[in-house]
């Protein structure tokens, strides 16, 4: 048997790696597309083997919270050197590789999933989802008072950024809302929230990790990716209708597939500032309901959905930890009572969420990790969430409690909060 690090086959993991050091050790590595490939490869599938061998630990979402966590940590002792973090740096900056791996998996899991629970399954998550949210608020602000902190600052700069839907989309149109009502200078707030935010992120990924574990043990808890019992197992979001073949052709349609509703959801947001990633969701949808794509299109559109799941994930994370995740920020928020005050938010988030859903006839362990993705740190959030699961299936959903959800909280925290002022 092959012995392999990660997906990589074992002989050729050193060979890359001694040719990775070589490049790093002589200042020629460089951003383009081979080298990084070969460079995000190597070091987030070494993480990912690293992270699954730690006993206890692997079954919480270790692979994917050292696979963002530690090259962050290197970051910061600059153990990794500058020849490697900046080639990172600018490839993330100048190809947003992100938004296509978002792409492709939206895109990818909707086409090939089944229209008829697609339909019921987006009516049925806001129940769950909404429940959730209106508890966490209240556990959440009531812990953090309890344990001596203000109010005000516990529920708006602790427990609503938790649930704001990310960064970008998130904490920082939220945090320019607060300074225009608060008349305080934006950054100073974006400062105090973001580290609820990574901290919720976290939480959210080591849950859904132990629920991942719950579900082996209770198989009757999970349907391991659908949300509905549906009794004919037709929620499989790369369903048995279409399967995992494809031929070039199919794949490659599919991946312009997914382009095209990205370019439409860019064009989205620079004409009424809806948010991209909220438009793409709800363009695929309507293609999948609509029947606009060929079933050719959506048998190469699960292929493209298990490629980019796979494949694509693990060196993904290492580069949002190197780039996106500031150790010293993670630092800094590990105080008492806002580590604790985040823990009783997103746990009564994706409790509330699994009550419901069980409730409601669907999926709980699968529920409750939907509901869990709110409190992520938007896409990058989604993955490492869904990651520590294994259930990059439910990304739309996901999708829509991170996008929809924090855009419903965005509005009403502001709403809220000028009437407060």
């Amino acid at each position: 048997m092959t012995v392999r690090i990660g997906i990589i086959p074992l002989p050729i993991h050193i060979t890359l790696a001694l040719a990775l050091f070589a490049f790093a050790a002589t200042g020629r590595m460089s951003a383009e597309l081979p080298p990084m490939i070969a460079l995000l490869a190597v070091c987030g599938f070494t993480c990912f083997e690293l992270g699954s061998r730690i006993p206890v630990f692997r079954n919480i979402g270790g692979p994917v919270i050292l696979t963002t966590i530690l090259p962050s940590y290197l970051v910061f002792s600059k153990v990794l050197p500058l020849t490697v973090v900046n080639p990172i740096t600018d490839f993330w900056k100048t190809t947003n590789i992100l938004y296509l791996f978002i792409a492709c998996i939206i895109v990818g899991s909707i086409l090939s999933m089944d229209r008829r629970v697609l339909i019921a399954g987006f009516v049925r998550i806001f129940a769950p989802l909404a429940a959730g949210s209106i508890v966490a608020i209240i556990v959440g602000g009531a812990v953090g008072t309890l344990l001596g902190m203000d109010p005000f600052h516990t529920v708006f700069f602790v427990v609503i950024p938790v649930m704001a839907g990310g960064v970008g989309e998130g904490i920082i149109p939220l945090t320019l809302g607060y300074s225009a009502l608060l008349h305080r200078p934006a950054g100073e707030l974006l400062a105090q929230a973001l580290p609820a935010v990574m901290l919720g992120n976290i939480c959210a990924i080591v849950f859904s990790g132990l629920l991942d574990s719950l579900g082996k043990r209770h198989p009757t808890l999970t349907g391991n990716g659908q949300l509905m019992r549906t009794g004919d197992d037709a929620f499989a979001a790369v369903s048995a209708e279409h399967g995992e073949s494809g031929n070039i052709a199919e794949v490659a349609a599919a991946g312009l597939a997914a382009v095209c509703l990205y370019f439409l959801g860019g064009l989205s947001q620079s004409a009424f500032g809806l948010p991209g990633p909220v438009v793409m969701l709800m363009l695929a949808v309507v293609a999948k309901m609509g029947h606009v794509f060929a079933p050719s299109v959506e048998r190469g559109a699960g292929f493209v959905y298990q490629f980019f799941a796979k494949v694509v994930t693990y060196p993904l994370l290492f580069a949002i930890g190197v780039v996106i995740t500031p150790w010293q920020k993670i630092v800094d928020s590990f105080n008492a009572p806002t580590i604790v005050t985040i823990i009783a938010t997103v746990a009564s988030l994706m409790v509330v969420g699994f009550i419901v859903g069980r409730r409601m006839g669907m999926f709980p362990v699968d529920v409750a990790i939907v509901t869990g993705t709110h409190s992520g740190m938007g896409g990058t959030g989604d993955v490492a969430i869904l990651s520590a699961a294994n259930r990059m299936r439910l990304m739309p959903f996901a999708q829509i409690a991170t996008r929809i959800g924090g855009a419903i909280t965005i509005t009403i925290s502001l709403l809220v909060l000028a009437q407060i002022v």
